[in-house]
């Protein structure tokens, strides 16, 4: 009996620390598993998503909605369904240790391992892979055709290729000498269709120059497969196609072959309506910019005809084909009647139809000047000049390089006239065509003459003119505006802009030409009433246009107005006032990307967000319908409900819903939307997040030291224990605390804490709001952050000797000031911080090449002022300046091309601290930018970090890197992570 009793109580002590949960490690991260694409059918009845790892392999989920039938493709992505439901496609990776080892010997892009193609039959539940697809299409709105390009093609017969005819006399000619019944009259048809075939489809024999041609980049094999037939078609050389949008045909490029002195490069026109294939356009170079209209009957592309490869300067013309016409057409070229010598057409424009199909846009790009190339290199000087009268400062001119060299100005092309017109140029850079192209008018916008003072102010000023398309003439709507609130209304009658000085909506009238402030009749703010830096508050948006711009549907922070664009009508409330009287946002879920209108009779889907409880829920709502008001605490759930998407012909719907306990992926109908009790959980990610100490998060609120209420959020272990205590890292960036119900996924992390894996190894994470006042940004992180401080300590769970601070970029600077206003914190983390503000005002950041000025005096830094104005702002507000009063050990994160904070801020920082005899280390990652962006770099951030924190924190060793440590002789040989 003693015996079996010593045994129970072995047995009963060993349950609890058997079923303990554990730490989250480094090693975890990897494995890790998130949602990646996701896509429904156009019938709703089946799903498809990608699972994505951090590293390795991850793979695709098909279901039905039903939930009867499922697959599952390992590293499968670019998945899509056939129009008709029947089929889905996707493209399969290799895996990932064979990409993995082809990188470690240094393999060239064609000896790659290659991606394969999926091909499902979700009907018969069958499939098929083929072996290294380069790439594939399908229309997105119609049809039932798959093309695939592969990486490879079948050897090409020199011999003509012959139309269907042809072939079929051939045939009869076979088998009429196999019985030997041959007549003269019937090899002379077969002869006679051979010459007429290689005459159709060959060019003429060309001239012997003595000059070998050059070679040119080989297309390869094209497959066309009607997937509802099974049917195929093989195309040769081919380099680009592109179909139709709903499938009515297809255009395709064709390469000529390098070893056949006869081929040339061709055009075809796959009609699948009148099931024919038309040679289009040969004896080109290049063709590139296909547009085709929504009819699927016509065409417009560009192509270059200049055979020598050495050619400094290519020049295009602009080519139209209309389905029955037999070959493409020039339309211009830069010899063209009307076209400024200074202009040619240009091969980087996306060209594109008019919905109706009447204009075709196409772009016109400046004739650059070309580089002397009989100069002698390392004899010219390399050197930038700046002028002060440059439009943009050089290292802005330098990173748009690229974009300014492939810039165009929009023009038309009228079907009906015959006639194009140039409706873009520099003084009025922008043009945006109405009703999608089919209205008479275009909204156009220029910065020419604000381009200067955005270096300090950034606020996206332009002046808007409507642009008559059929003449190009232009008349000025007004003088300014903020770029990001300018809207054109779908039917093109009406331009809408927010102007922050009246806090009001205006409305341009494109018939009448009247101007109106069409928000005047509401009181409530339609702007940010929580903006807090010196800057113009931004409005809360437009949630739609109601169709032929009857309407136009405005937010504020909680509800949705209906306001008459004319401005003659009192703007009225949608949602009656429900959202401001619950503090709840109501936003709406845009289910069709290329919805233009909002119908009656259409059901939407709002998100809500409950500024208090920080919860989310949806409410339906019927357009035209009165607003039914709900009860809140029906509708509002502890969790983030985002991202959905609806089924093209049906009302099923797939969303995203995450919690701090997992993400997934869910699905309902619109209808039931509201009823989380009828929403179905489609993915289980992540099942071995089961084994790991997790976290909980909790919302606090508590009075700052100026006397305000603050709020933030407190990360707790899963696994918390009220009688312990528990070291504390303080990390925020702005305001956080609406991220209540995030799901926070353990990962090497940029620059931040990842706070997962800190409240698992026993740490508490603390993320407090920050508010601003315009002048003192050090002391309002001081005033938010230490009151946070005080308020937690008085928690007995928590060790007030034991408390860090984290933060990266503006919160690294926020950090940074902190150290030298107190001494309550252990150990502090910066990341990328300003420690110098009056020489950190006149960098770029060179990421955008653009100044700095505008964030000191307008954005983030909050201060006001110029430097010249207010210099003592600058310099109370810099770190650097009490350098000499910071006791707290300081580890800080700075990159060599850091592309935001210029490096020689933590430069300068650390040298002080250094000469100071204050402990801090600087860790640069080579050639990474402001946060990390190489994943192996990341790793080791990551563990650097927590080796830091776990040592000032919770009494660890410091690693060799810390206490001694790593030499420029040891770098790449140890890495100095070893105790």
């Amino acid at each position: 009996m003693r015996n079996f009793c010593w045994a129970l109580f072995l047995l009963i002590s060993y349950l609890p620390a058997s079923s303990q949960k554990k730490p989250l490690n480094h090693s975890v991260y990897d494995q890790w598993q998130n949602i990646g694409e996701r896509i429904l059918s156009s019938d709703g009845k089946w799903l498809a998503y990608t699972v994505v790892v951090q590293e390795g392999d991850g793979h695709l989920s098909i279901k039905s909605t039903s939930g009867d039938k499922s697959w599952q493709f390992p590293r499968c992505y670019q998945a899509m369904f056939s129009y008709d439901s029947r089929f889905l496609v996707a493209r399969i990776k290799p895996f990932f240790k064979d990409t993995r080892q082809a990188r470690i010997l240094k393999k060239g892009p064609n000896d790659m391992p290659k991606d394969s193609l999926l091909i499902l039959d979700l009907e018969k539940g069958t499939e098929q892979r083929i072996a290294e697809v380069k790439s594939y299409q399908m229309p997105p709105k119609g049809g039932h055709f798959l093309a695939y390009n592969k990486w490879k093609t079948s050897p090409v017969s020199p011999r003509p290729v012959v139309t269907d005819s042809l072939t079929r006399l051939q045939r009869m000619l076979q088998m009429a000498d196999s019985l030997n019944r041959v007549s003269d009259s019937l090899r002379n048809k077969v002869n006679e269709a051979r010459i007429k075939g290689m005459a159709a489809i060959q060019p003429a024999k060309p001239q012997a120059t003595g000059k070998k041609p050059e070679s040119v980049e080989e297309g390869t094999e094209l497959i066309v497969r009607d997937l509802s037939t099974g049917k195929e078609w093989i195309h040769k050389l081919v380099l680009e196609y592109k179909f139709a949008e709903f499938g009515q045909g297809l255009v395709i490029e064709q390469s000529r072959k390098n070893n056949d002195s006869l081929s040339e490069a061709r055009l075809l026109w796959q009609d699948f309506t009148n099931n024919r294939i038309d040679t289009i356009l040969s004896g080109f170079q290049e063709a590139k910019s296909f547009a085709i209209s929504e009819a699927g009957n016509r065409l417009a592309f560009v192509i270059q005809k200049d055979s020598s490869a050495k050619a400094l300067k290519k020049y295009y013309q602009l080519y139209y084909f209309e389905t029955g016409q037999g070959k493409a057409k020039e339309l211009l070229n830069r010899s063209s009647p009307g076209m400024s010598k200074q202009l040619v057409i240009s091969p980087d424009f996306s060209n594109y139809f008019s919905q109706n199909g009447k204009r075709l846009f196409f772009g016109l790009a400046p004739d650059r000047p070309v580089k002397d190339t009989s100069l002698v290199e390392f004899e010219t000087a390399k050197l930038d000049v700046w002028n002060y009268k440059d439009d943009y400062l050089q290292p802005q001119q330098l990173v748009n390089l690229s974009n300014e060299l492939r810039k165009s100005w929009l023009a038309v092309w009228d079907q009906e006239t015959g006639s194009w017109l140039q409706l873009a140029d520099d003084s009025c850079e922008t043009v945006m065509p109405g009703d999608e192209g089919n209205a008479t008018h275009a909204l156009g916008m220029s910065n020419l003459g604000y381009r200067v003072e955005q270096q300090w102010k950034q606020d996206g000023a332009v002046r808007l003119y409507l642009v008559d398309i059929k003449t190009g003439k232009r008349k000025l709507i007004t003088e300014r505006a903020n770029r990001g609130t300018v809207r054109l209304s779908p039917g093109g009658n009406f331009v809408l802009w927010y102007d922050p000085i009246q806090k009001h909506w205006i409305s341009y009238s494109n018939q009448s030409g009247l101007k109106s402030v069409i928000t005047k009749s509401i009181t409530v703010p339609l702007y940010d009433e929580e903006h807090d830096t010196p800057s113009d508050a931004p409005p809360h948006g437009l949630m739609g246009w109601k169709e032929k711009d009857e309407k136009v549907y405005i937010y504020d922070k909680y509800d949705i107005w209906v306001v008459d664009p004319n401005g003659k009508e009192t703007a009225k409330l949608l949602t009656q006032g429900w959202g401001r009287k619950n503090k709840i946002s109501i936003r709406n879920e845009v289910l069709d990307r290329e919805e233009r209108f909002l119908k009656d009779g259409q059901s939407l889907l709002f998100q809500l967000f409950d500024n208090v409880s920080k919860g989310y829920g949806w409410k339906t709502y019927t357009m035209g319908a009165a607003f039914i008001a709900g009860n809140p605490a029906t509708l509002i759930h502890p969790s983030v409900v985002d991202g959905a998407i609806k089924a093209k012909k049906s009302n099923e719907l797939l969303f995203v819903k995450e919690m701090p306990s997992a993400r997934d992926l869910w699905l309902t109908s619109l209808n039931e939307a509201e009823n989380a009790t009828a929403h179905r959980k489609v993915s289980e990610l992540n099942p071995q997040q089961q084994q790991y100490n997790w976290f909980t998060v909790e919302l606090h609120k508590w009075k700052m030291l100026d006397g305000k209420m603050s709020e933030g959020l407190l990360y707790k272990p899963e696994n918390f224990d009220a009688s312990k205590k528990y070291p504390v890292i303080f990390y925020f960036y702005e305001k956080n605390a609406d991220r209540r119900y995030n799901y926070i996924e353990p990962m090497p992390v940029r620059a931040s804490v990842n706070i997962a894996y800190y409240t698992s190894n026993g740490y508490l994470v603390f993320d407090p709001n920050i508010y601003y006042k315009t002048g003192q940004p050090g002391e309002d992180a001081y005033n938010s952050v230490v009151s946070a401080a005080r308020y937690l300590s008085k928690f007995k769970f928590v060790d007030s000797t034991k408390m860090g601070l984290q933060g990266h970029s503006w919160g690294g600077y926020q950090i940074a000031y902190l150290i030298t206003r107190t001494n309550m914190f252990a150990a502090a983390e910066a990341g990328a911080p300003v420690s110098n503000m009056t020489s950190a005002y006149g960098g770029i950041r060179w990421g955008t090449g653009i100044s700095r000025q505008f964030q000191y005096e307008k954005t983030q830094s909050r201060l006001g002022a110029t430097l010249w104005e207010k210099p003592e702002l600058y310099i109370k507000n810099s770190p650097l300046f009490r350098a000499d009063k910071v006791k707290t050990p300081l580890l800080m994160l700075h990159n060599d091309k850091d592309d935001a904070v210029p490096w020689y801020q933590g430069i300068e920082y650390f040298t002080a601290l250094r000469r100071l005899g204050k402990p801090v280390w600087m860790i640069n990652y080579n050639d990474e930018l402001h946060g990390i962006n190489e994943r192996r770099n990341r790793k080791d951030w990551t563990i650097r970090m927590a080796q830091f924190f776990d040592h000032y924190l919770k009494g660890a060793p410091a690693p060799v890197w810390m206490k001694e440590g790593v030499p420029a002789t040891l770098k790449g040989i140890n890495w100095g992570l070893d105790y």
